[in-house]
């Protein structure tokens, strides 16, 4: 065999050889990660919300071309069976002990069927809506407000079982959640997602922190945020601060920003952290979503893990509802965030293609943004401005 022939045929082993291992590696990675997606599912505790969404009345159509999920993050002092966290952990959040529960965080996911990139869509937790059951309020109180009157009534009604009653009223808390959010935007919620304070602590202390960068020194007694400026790596308490704080420019415009900002860092932290083959962290990642993580029954983590993947690699389009005023005040002297209802389903209607969508203004409240490592969009003010580097710098 000439020496021609002899080099050829051993490029030809050795190429099969690097297929081999890399279809080895691959199987070895994937085994790895269904069999740690199949643990967080037997660690995730579920709600049947979706049968009581069936009763909620004039609701969008149930195939409208995506799914929707609504990522829920919940101020809840207790885990997600209900009990509550005792006084060394509040102390670790940074907050103290209360029967109230609102919802901080709402986003829309909405992943099409046809393969087309997501979009998150936030929604301001001060937007002033109406709420089934209630009256008109701001939108994260929905859960909180629904769940007590609930929990009052079955009390009245002579329910004497603790935990029924805790079951029920969160069903009714979520349920108003997800009408108003559905009234809101005309999208159909097709799955629920929520995690708690203390999830969101324990998360980001299983990952080792978010690297985060800010514009400019900030401190917030009210929350406990002291942060410096420029880029660092933040987890626990000192996390929630970050997400949390309320004296900021553009008010919930501004939070919201950093939420997306944050989400989007700490999707990329964990799937880059060797969570998932790393036996001590993926016991914290159990850990944390037992305490803290409830999920409709028939959500498929996997489409959920698809999208962290999105948000880790910048292919997720984030965009916030537009408002008509940030710092508006209702009846009862609250700082409330107003909406134009009706322009509201117009501008969601064109973000998801059902009417045309004209080419977005980067100075237009609501504007669709994109996070990645090629260009990263922050606000400044109310505006949003290019920041070209890995981590983006948010007020």
């Amino acid at each position: 065999m000439s020496t021609a022939a002899r080099a050829k045929k051993t490029a030809r082993v050795v190429g099969r050889v690097v297929v081999a291992l890399v279809a080895v590696t691959t199987l070895v990675f994937s085994g790895y990660f269904w069999t740690a997606l199949r643990l967080v599912k037997q660690n995730t505790n579920t709600t049947q919300i979706l049968q009581v969404l069936e009763d909620i009345p004039n609701s969008p159509p149930v195939e409208d071309g995506a799914i929707d999920i609504l990522l829920v993050g919940s101020d809840s002092r207790t885990d997600a069976q209900g009990r509550p966290l005792p006084a060394d952990v509040l102390r670790k959040l940074r907050t103290e002990g209360t029967d109230t529960v609102n919802t901080d965080t709402i986003i829309v996911m909405r992943v099409p069927r046809n393969g087309g990139k997501a979009s998150a869509i936030s929604i301001p937790r001060d937007t002033y809506v109406p709420i089934a059951g209630y009256r008109e309020d701001k939108i994260n109180s929905a859960y909180g407000a629904v769940k007590y009157i609930t929990a009052e009534r079955l009390q009245a009604e002579g329910v004497s079982d603790q935990a029924e009653r805790e079951r029920k009223s969160d069903e009714a808390g979520r349920k108003a959640l997800v009408q108003a959010v559905q009234d809101l935007t005309g999208m159909r919620v097709d799955h629920y997602a929520e995690i708690n304070l203390y999830g969101f602590y324990l998360l980001t202390e299983v990952i080792g922190g978010v690297q985060v960068c800010l514009k400019a020194g900030t401190s917030d007694p009210n929350s406990g945020a002291n942060f410096r400026a420029g880029p660092q790596t933040i987890s626990g308490g000192d996390a929630l601060s970050f997400v949390r704080q309320r004296n900021m420019p553009g008010g919930d415009l501004g939070r919201i920003t950093r939420q997306q900002v944050f989400m989007s860092q700490a999707m990329k932290q964990l799937l880059s952290a060797g969570t998932f083959t790393d036996p001590g962290k993926m016991s914290g990642l159990l850990d944390a979503v037992s305490k803290s993580v409830v999920v409709d029954q028939k959500l498929d983590l996997a489409t959920l893990a698809a999208q962290a993947q999105g948000l880790a690699s910048g292919n997720v389009e984030f965009a916030t509802i537009p408002v008509t005023s940030i710092d508006a005040r209702n009846d009862r002297g609250q700082s409330i965030v107003t909406v134009d209802r009706e322009a509201v389903k117009a501008w969601v209607a064109q973000l998801i293609g059902e009417t045309p969508k004209p080419e977005p203004s980067s100075t237009t409240p609501g504007a669709p943004s994109r996070f990645g490592p090629e260009k990263l969009l922050s606000l400044d003010g109310a505006h949003a401005v290019a920041a070209q580097q890995d981590v983006p710098c948010v007020d």
